[in-house]
């Protein structure tokens, strides 16, 4: 019965640490879209904080905040909490992230244009509750269950962590 449920503990202990490190990449790449996206629209290089250079433009900012911070992602996900398998076709894998990112960038910004659009919430409190807490919260659910089946899959036969 031991030998049994090494296997199965095995299998708990890889996605639990495959876990931690996506957890890892995206907890440090969720503070530098945080910031990126506060200094785009709530800082003013002549006036300090207050609205910034994009506060009108709320979705823009954080499209390129997605954007760049998606590059990043992808790296730290690619090389170390992936690294484990097989490098796949690079321009196979690059689609796939894209088409992943690109929903789950439209599930965060949906988050942020309801605060903004619908409830006409436009301070840097419901900015970051909707756009930045409960859009990355949505979004980090959807990357991590679909990130290692379609981004970085396991080889074919191999045994699934």
């Amino acid at each position: 019965m031991i030998a049994k449920d090494s296997p199965s503990k095995a299998a708990a202990l890889a996605h639990a640490l495959r876990g931690s490190k996506f957890l890892i990449v995206g907890g440090l790449v969720f503070f530098f879209d945080a910031a990126m996206y506060n200094v785009l629209v709530f800082w003013d290089p002549a006036n300090g904080w207050g609205q910034g250079l994009m506060h009108g433009s709320p979705i823009v900012a954080k499209i390129v905040t997605i954007a760049t911070a998606s590059c990043l992602t992808y790296l730290g996900n690619r090389f170390w909490t992936y690294g484990d398998r097989d490098k796949p076709q690079t321009a196979k894998s690059i689609l796939a992230f894209i088409i992943v990112n690109v929903i789950a960038s439209a599930l965060q910004l949906g988050c942020l244009g309801f605060s903004r659009y619908v409830l006409g919430l436009d301070s840097a409190l419901a900015d970051n509750v909707s756009g930045t807490f409960i859009g990355q919260a949505v979004s980090t659910t959807f990357r991590y269950f679909t990130y290692g089946r379609f981004v970085f899959p396991e080889a074919k036969g191999s045994d699934a962590a």
